[in-house]
C-alpha cells in the first residue's frame, strides 16, 4: 500500500486523472492529432501557476496519443528544459541545444562531421533527414519547451525564432508546445519571434473549490479495485472516506487549500502521512494528517537558527533591531557590531566579551547559511565591514526560533523582545 501510494504521490506530473481541465485536454489532444494525422504544423503555449497541472496535462495527452498505433509509429518527440539551458547542466546555448535535438531524434550518424553556417541551416537539415523514402512526407515532430520563459534569454532568441518559423512553413509537420508560469510571456518575445507564433494559449488556473479539493484528496488515497487484497482495500477506502468527512481533517485540508491550491502541496502532505503506515498502524488517522501538516509548515530557516551559537543569535537580534529602527533599510557589519556592543556593555555579566574578529567570523557564518544576504558585490575599494547586507528572517521567525532555542540566556531573550534598540 505504502509503495503504491508513494509512487502515485511522488510522480506529480505522471499521466493520471485530470481535475477540472478536461476542456484544455480536448483542445491540446486535437491540436497534436492534427499534427500527427494530417501533417499540420502548430505552436501553442500552456500557461499556468506552478502545480496547476501543465506537465500532467501534456503527459496525459501524449500517453493517450501513444496508445494509437499510427501516432506511436509516426510522432517524434524532442523535450528541452529552459532550466538546463540557463544553469548549464545540459544545454548551455543554441549550438549545444542543436546537439541535444540531434541526439533525441537519433540523427547523429546522419549529421556526422558536417559543418553548417547557421542554426537555421542545421535545423532544416535535421528535418529534411526525417523525410521518408518517397520524400513526399516527413515524420511529424513535437518540440516540448519546458520553462519556456527561460528560452527568451538566449542570444537573439534564435532557437525560438527558428522553431516557430519552421512550424509556420510547409517544410515539415512540426508542433512547438511551450510550458510557462509567466502570464506576460508574449511581451518577452522579440517582434520577429512573436510574428511567427500562432498565439494559441491554453490557460490552467486551479479554479476548483474546496468541495472539489476534498474529492481530489479521496481519489489520491483510494486503492484501485484491482488491489490484490480486496478486503483490506475496502477497509482502507472506507477509512479514507471517513477521514474526508472528519471535521479535524477538513480543517487541516482547508488551511492548506487557502494557503496553496498547488497539487504538489497536497501530495507532500499526503506523502508525510502515508510514511507513518506500518504493520501495526495500517490505516491513516486524523492525528497522522495533523502531524504531517505540522511537519509541512515547519520553517526551515527557523530550524537553522536552532543550531546557531549564542553569539550568532545575538547578531541576528542586533540585525532585527536595526531593521526595526531603520525600517528595513540595508545595514553593514559595523552597524551590527556597534549594536551588539551596546548590549554587551549593559549585560556584560551574562556573556563572554568577544573580540571583533571572532564576531566577524560569526557574521560570515550567518552569510554562508544564507540567513544574511549581501546587497552588492564585494569590491577592492569597499571594506568587508561596510558591505551592505539584508537579513532574510522576519521578526516572527526570529521570535518563534528563540522560543524553541535550547538554554538561551534570559537577557538575550529579553533583548529580542524589547521594542527599542539598546541606546
Amino acid at each position: 500500500v505504502q509503495k503504491m501510494l508513494r509512487e502515485r504521490l511522488c510522480h506529480h506530473s505522471a499521466p493520471g486523472k485530470l481535475f477540472g481541465i478536461e476542456h484544455q485536454y480536448k483542445h491540446l489532444l486535437e491540436l497534436l492529432k492534427r499534427t500527427t494525422v494530417h501533417g499540420e504544423s502548430n505552436s501553442a503555449l500552456i500557461i499556468g501557476p506552478r502545480g496547476s497541472g501543465k506537465t500532467a496535462l501534456l503527459n496525459r495527452v501524449l500517453k493517450d496519443l501513444m496508445e494509437e498505433k499510427q501516432m506511436r509509429e509516426n510522432l517524434l518527440q524532442v523535450h528541452l528544459n529552459g532550466n538546463h539551458f540557463l544553469s548549464g547542466l545540459l544545454q548551455t546555448n543554441d549550438k549545444v541545444a542543436l546537439k541535444e535535438i540531434t541526439r533525441q531524434l537519433q540523427l547523429e550518424n546522419v549529421v556526422g562531421d558536417k559543418v553548417f553556417g547557421s542554426f537555421a541551416e542545421n535545423l532544416a537539415f535535421l528535418l529534411e533527414a526525417l523525410r521518408k523514402g518517397d520524400r513526399a512526407s516527413s515524420c511529424p515532430v513535437l518540440f516540448v519547451l519546458d520553462e519556456f520563459d527561460l528560452f527568451v534569454h538566449h542570444k537573439n532568441q534564435t532557437l525560438l525564432y527558428n522553431l516557430f518559423d519552421v512550424s509556420q512553413s510547409a517544410q515539415a509537420p512540426v508542433t512547438v508546445i511551450g510550458l510557462t508560469c509567466r502570464q506576460d510571456i508574449l511581451e518577452l518575445l522579440e517582434k520577429r519571434v512573436k510574428s511567427r507564433f500562432s498565439h494559441r494559449q491554453i490557460y490552467l488556473t486551479n479554479a476548483f473549490d474546496f468541495k472539489h479539493y476534498l474529492r481530489i484528496f479521496k481519489e489520491q488515497l483510494f486503492l484501485p479495485a484491482a488491489f490484490p487484497d480486496e478486503v483490506f482495500a475496502q477497509k482502507w477506502n472506507n477509512n479514507v472516506k471517513q477521514l474526508s468527512e472528519d471535521k479535524t481533517v477538513q480543517d487541516i485540508l482547508r488551511n492548506l487549500f487557502h494557503y496553496s491550491k498547488d497539487m504538489r502541496s497536497l501530495h507532500l502532505l499526503l506523502m508525510l502521512a502515508v510514511s507513518n503506515i506500518t504493520v501495526h498502524h495500517p490505516l491513516i488517522t486524523a492525528s497522522d494528517l495533523h502531524e504531517a501538516s505540522r511537519q509541512y509548515r515547519t520553517d526551515s530557516k527557523a530550524n537553522i537558527v536552532h543550531g546557531l551559537s549564542v553569539l550568532e543569535i545575538c547578531l541576528i537580534i542586533a540585525m532585527k533591531h536595526l531593521n526595526d529602527v531603520y525600517e528595513g533599510e540595508p545595514f553593514n557589519f559595523q552597524m551590527v557590531y556597534n549594536e551588539f556592543q551596546k548590549f554587551m556593555q549593559r549585560k556584560a555579566h551574562c556573556m563572554h566579551n568577544f573580540e571583533k574578529p571572532v564576531v566577524m567570523k560569526a557574521f560570515e557564518h550567518l552569510l554562508q547559511l544564507e540567513l544574511v544576504k549581501p546587497m552588492e558585490r564585494p569590491s577592492i575599494r569597499t571594506q568587508r565591514e561596510y558591505l551592505l547586507m539584508k537579513l532574510l528572517l522576519d521578526n516572527n521567525q526570529i521570535m518563534d526560533a528563540l522560543q524553541a532555542y535550547p538554554n538561551c540566556p534570559t537577557d538575550v531573550k529579553q533583548w529580542a523582545t524589547s521594542s527599542l534598540s539598546w541606546l
